[in-house]
């Protein structure tokens, strides 16, 4: 009975084997799916040349031609304070009287000194004067006692001669009283009152007063980096300040700093005529710089640029592979944007780049 039961279930499973219609599974085929994943398709653009813009907008603030913040020469109290803000002033008027009760007695000392020395080394001289007149008659008066006289009288002299020019300092210090305008010009801040201690300027101390220049104001630029090597310094620039309604003013540039500032940018000033004073210190204007004709420039479309906290940069594809090229924005016109980096015309680039796709992936 048992070998008997054995055939029968080698042949049912024989049976099984030849009638069943399941094929093998492929075990590839998820790894197959999954590099097919990675070749991503994406929209891909190139880098255009074109011509840059005629001119470039920035900002622009007024600043005073010349500016001055006064502070007391010397540890003084204010007698008269003859300005206030406001107040327009002339080269040479008298803004601020100082007192100093101490530097009047120093003064006194120093001129009774000098008078002191002057009168001992007229002394002197007049004794020297005598005992050479004495010594033309023989063996009235030693050779020695004349070269004493004679050194005396040159100490005395020193000596009045140094008094004079402390007396004369002190007269100079003396002066230090009467604050005077450096320049026409306008008082912008008062800080003190009659009666109040000042004294020379330290660190964060608050000046007497300020005094501003605004009959002709400077309007001052920062130029990015990347053009300053384009602007046109022959051309007229135009500019024009909202609370001025509009109105548009035009001007060349006077000056430029020849150096890059904390931001990278070159500051040039731009002289304005304020005769009216309509114009006000602190104003922020919109100026045209003019570029040199014919300078070409790097444009990509604005959503092909990512931009995170730490980079700027483009995706180029070269090989279909992606490579990150690090960029500099320029200026910003319709859908376009002018960059600057590694970059040439008609490389190929993503159009619609992000911070997502990660460089050496596949792209078809």
């Amino acid at each position: 009975m048992k070998p008997s039961f054995f055939y029968i279930l080698l042949a049912l499973s024989a049976c099984l084997a030849c009638g069943g219609s399941q094929k093998p599974v492929d075990m590839t085929a998820g790894a197959k799916k999954e590099t097919k994943s990675n070749d991503l398709k994406y929209e891909i653009g190139q880098v255009r040349e074109k011509p840059l813009s005629s001119s470039v907008r920035l900002p622009g603030q007024l600043k005073p031609f010349n500016e001055v913040y006064i502070y007391a020469k010397i540890n003084s109290f204010i007698k008269q304070l003859y300005v206030d803000r406001g107040t327009t002033v002339k080269k040479g008027e008298l803004l601020v009287e100082l007192e100093a009760p101490e530097m009047l007695s120093q003064m006194e000392s120093a001129n009774s000194r000098y008078i002191q020395a002057q009168e001992t080394a007229n002394a002197s001289k007049e004794k020297y004067r005598r005992l050479k007149d004495a010594s033309s008659e023989e063996g009235a008066v030693s050779p020695f006692d004349l070269d004493n006289s004679l050194s005396k009288m040159k100490a005395d002299e020193a000596v009045a001669m140094s008094e004079r020019s402390n007396a004369e300092a002190m007269k100079s210090i003396q002066s230090y009283l009467n604050i005077r305008a450096p320049f026409n010009g306008m008082i912008v801040q008062r800080n003190v009152s009659a009666g109040a201690l000042v004294g020379p300027g330290k660190g964060n101390d608050e000046p007497m007063l300020i005094l501003q220049d605004i009959d002709k104001l400077r309007l001052e630029v920062h130029i990015p980096e990347n053009y300053i090597d384009k602007v046109d310094l022959s051309k007229p620039v135009s500019f024009i300040f909202n609370a001025d309604e509009g109105k548009t003013h035009q001007g060349t540039i006077s000056r430029s700093a020849n150096m890059l500032g904390a931001m990278q940018s070159e500051a040039v000033e731009i002289d304005v005529a304020n005769p009216d004073h309509q114009l006000k210190p602190g104003m922020y204007g919109e100026v045209h710089i003019p570029l040199l004709s014919g300078v070409t420039s790097l444009l990509v479309p604005s959503q092909s640029i990512v931009r995170s906290t730490e980079r700027q940069y483009v995706i180029k594809v070269l090989d279909g592979k992606t490579f990150f090229i690090d960029i500099k924005e320029g200026i910003a016109a319709n859908d376009s944007t002018e960059v600057f980096g590694n970059l040439k015309a008609h490389d190929s680039i993503l159009l619609h780049a992000n911070d997502e796709i990660k460089e050496g992936q596949k792209v078809e």
